[in-house]
């Protein structure tokens, strides 16, 4: 069994070899019919997250509230919320899932990684994408259809901001001659970057250069085929694994012995079935899964009380 690599707190704490662990998307509350949270709680809530026993708590990047989407997420700018949230929290992870890159200039997106990351001691995750609201991109005046050649520019310009005095040559970012250094430098050895989907990337590339792949739930069968394919790739690039993560969604019964019914993207769900369909998910090999709360229909705080009691014991 190969390990991962040693990254920062993070990626060390929620990424085991052969593990699943669980955490907690914000905001934590069901919006399901207003698109704008009210993050009620939020701040007192994402304590209880970490009192109970999660392993990450993770924000998303959305610039603008497009309405058609429907899901403003937790409204504020995500590095400036995770900046906020690690002086309220002490060992919890803080993720990203996951940064549009091509909608920001990546000398910014380095630096701001690179400072949550120290101020939080080691504690911040980056997802990263290529973005899934085409409208955002002539709203910035930016081609949507180089969306993938700019993901991989902006990428490789964060990866090489946490060198000293890095070198590197772009089409629409600009260069770095060495001449100038990004600071501060990661709290790590690096800022650790998971890929989300395909962000217009080849299975290939995202094996070679991600830290890590963040997916979407996807039938059991399948998901089990597309990590294999894609650790095969991994292994054949690395003398190390690397982890991979999903989201799901959850309503979760009062009754342990509901079965699942498919509600977007995840379940109305028993603990006991839950537990089931985590532990599959641990055999075909996803390391994390970042829950969903937008569509559970019961008070938050006893789900989140009650998830520790009967989910997270069998991982974490």
């Amino acid at each position: 069994m190969k390990n991962f690599e040693t990254i920062n707190r993070a990626f060390n704490s929620v990424f085991i070899p052969n593990k699943l662990s669980i955490g907690i998307a914000i905001p934590i509350e069901n919006n399901m019919m207003e698109p704008i949270a009210s993050m009620k709680d939020h701040i007192k809530r994402a304590k209880l997250v970490e009192q109970l026993g999660f392993k990450a708590l993770w924000v998303r990047d959305i610039p603008f509230f497009v309405p058609s989407f429907g899901d403003a997420g937790q409204i504020f700018e995500p590095f400036s919320y995770l900046s906020y949230l690690s002086g309220h929290t002490n060992d919890i992870a803080l993720g990203i899932a996951s940064v549009a890159l091509p909608l920001h200039h990546p000398a910014h997106l380095a630096k701001a990684a690179a400072t949550v990351d120290q101020l939080s001691e080691g504690r911040f995750l980056m997802g990263v994408a290529s973005g899934d609201r085409p409208v955002e991109y002539p709203a910035m005046n930016i081609n949507h259809e180089n969306r993938g050649e700019l993901f991989r520019e902006s990428f490789n310009y964060i990866k090489e901001s946490a060198k000293s005095y890095p070198k590197l040559n772009t089409t629409a970012y600009g260069n770095l001659d060495g001449s100038i250094d990004m600071i501060p430098k990661p709290y790590g050895t690096k800022i650790p970057m998971l890929l989300t989907g395909n962000s217009q990337q080849s299975l290939e590339w995202n094996a070679t250069n991600s830290d890590g792949w963040m997916n979407y739930p996807m039938g059991n069968y399948k998901q089990e085929m597309t990590i294999k394919e894609w650790r095969e790739i991994v292994e054949k690039e690395h003398n190390y694994d690397k982890p991979y993560m999903q989201s799901l969604f959850i309503d979760l019964h009062s009754d342990d012995n509901f079965r699942p019914q498919p509600i977007p993207l995840g379940f109305r769900i028993g603990a006991n079935h839950l537990v089931s369909y985590l532990k599959l998910m641990q055999e075909i090999g996803v390391n994390h899964v970042a829950l969903v709360l937008r569509f559970n229909t019961n008070d938050v705080t006893d789900t989140l009380k009650f998830l520790s009691k009967k989910i997270v014991p069998h991982f974490n």
